[in-house]
């Protein structure tokens, strides 16, 4: 089965600070294109879209420009790109003039879980969102489980663009804490301009003994609320590495969606993902 991936990254620590890294040893390093490609063998992936891994602010244009360069080489499966971007400044219109027209930009994304919770709230973010409307460009939801209220309303305020939510919205998964998520998940879900990553799950169970059925219950319950049209594979990578594989995380999600019509499958797997995030 064809594979995109929209959820990769990339990082290189010796020209860019990822400060987030620094605790996490396996993580503090650099992780190039080369490593993608081995860690996706065994597996048929036709595209790939990155996203911004979180740099450090000075550091957000330089990320976005080479990002957007290797995009733009045809010798490697990376065909969208996900910048990252500060909405809440009064800058953000002017950083989206300098990177917006670029053929492989698809959206932006402000990580919020790291955040306090008043930025996501707060009228000078909302604002800079929905300036993305006007340039094509798709945001990307990133944020705690306990956040999605907050997500709920950024998405409610910002009709008008296309949102995905990341990583299920970050369920609880080693504690197989199933609520209040599964009631957060099935509000933002009847929000219309929102999709699902189906992605970044196996980074939040327990990274030793995690199996395939600790997965399911949050897997069929995101699939069942945005339905098979708004859900879509991303491997996290390489931030599922500290728990699994990629193509370990690839046969997990084809096992638990084994039952499924070949149709839906596709969808979630590669179709759905050319839609959203505009792929050739």
């Amino acid at each position: 089965m064809k594979i995109i991936d929209t959820h990769q990254h990339l990082w290189d620590v010796d020209r860019f600070s990822y400060s987030w890294c620094q605790g996490i040893p396996a993580l503090n390093r650099s992780f190039f294109m080369s490593e993608y490609l081995q860690a996706t063998q065994g597996i048929d992936l036709e595209q790939s879209v990155h996203v911004e891994a979180d740099v450090d602010e000075p550091f957000l244009l330089d990320e976005t420009l080479e990002v957007l360069q290797l995009a733009s080489e045809r010798d490697n499966p990376l065909q969208g790109v996900v910048a990252g971007g500060r909405p809440e400044q009064p800058g953000f219109e002017n950083y989206l003039k300098r990177i917006a027209g670029h053929p492989n930009l698809r959206g932006i994304r402000r990580v919020l879980h790291t955040q306090p919770d008043e930025l996501g709230r707060s009228a000078s973010f909302l604002q800079g969102v929905r300036l993305l409307e006007h340039y094509g460009l798709s945001f990307d939801l990133c944020v705690l489980s306990r956040q999605l209220p907050i997500a709920i309303q950024i998405v409610r305020s910002c009709p008008g663009v296309q949102f995905i939510l990341d990583h299920c919205g970050v369920p609880p998964v080693r504690e197989q804490q199933l609520d209040p998520w599964r009631e957060h998940i099935h509000r933002i879900s009847s929000l219309p301009n929102v999709a699902c990553k189906i992605s970044g799950l196996v980074a939040y169970a327990d990274p030793e003994r995690w199996t395939p059925e600790d997965l399911r219950p949050f897997v069929e319950h995101a699939i069942a609320c945005f339905g098979w049209d708004r859900i879509m594979f991303g491997s996290d990578w390489p931030v599922c590495s500290l728990s699994a594989p990629l193509k370990r995380w690839v046969d997990t999600l084809t096992v638990l969606t084994q039952d499924a019509d070949p149709v839906d499958r596709i969808k979630l797997f590669s179709e759905n993902a050319r839609r959203v995030y505009r792929l050739e």
